[in-house]
């Protein structure tokens, strides 16, 4: 059965993957939280120990931060998705040996929409 392990399970997803849904899930709102409504907003699809060890690592991270409610704690993301994906970029162009060659393959790739809000940015005078 495609899709399923021999024991009859879903497939695994990466934690890449997972820190991302629950990273999407809190981009979602405007408050913090908790593990369990983490998990109902996932559909359910994973285990409450999962989500909490996933906001562990997101926490240890840096990527969110943690709220005290009570004896149960709320997470909010450190960062809103846009300055996450500028980092993301950032740190790819300062691993690479040629920054310039990288940005000049990024922008050949760009939508029209995107290369157009580029060129506003840009002619700006920057950001």
């Amino acid at each position: 059965m495609a899709g399923t392990t021999p024991r009859g399970r879903a497939e695994r997803r990466s934690p890449g993957e997972l820190e991302s849904e629950v990273l999407a899930a809190l981009w979602a709102t405007d408050r913090p939280l908790t593990p369990a409504e983490i998990q109902a907003e996932l559909d359910g699809d994973l285990a409450y120990n999962t989500v909490h060890t996933i906001l562990r690592r997101l926490h240890d991270k840096g990527l969110v931060l943690r709220d005290a409610d009570g004896r149960r704690g709320a997470y909010r993301p450190a960062k809103n998705a846009a300055q996450m994906t500028a980092e993301a970029m950032h740190q790819a162009l300062d691993r690479g040996p040629d920054p310039i060659a990288a940005l000049q393959q990024f922008v050949t790739g760009l939508s029209p929409e995107e290369e157009t809000a580029l060129r506003e940015l840009l002619g700006e005078g920057g950001v």
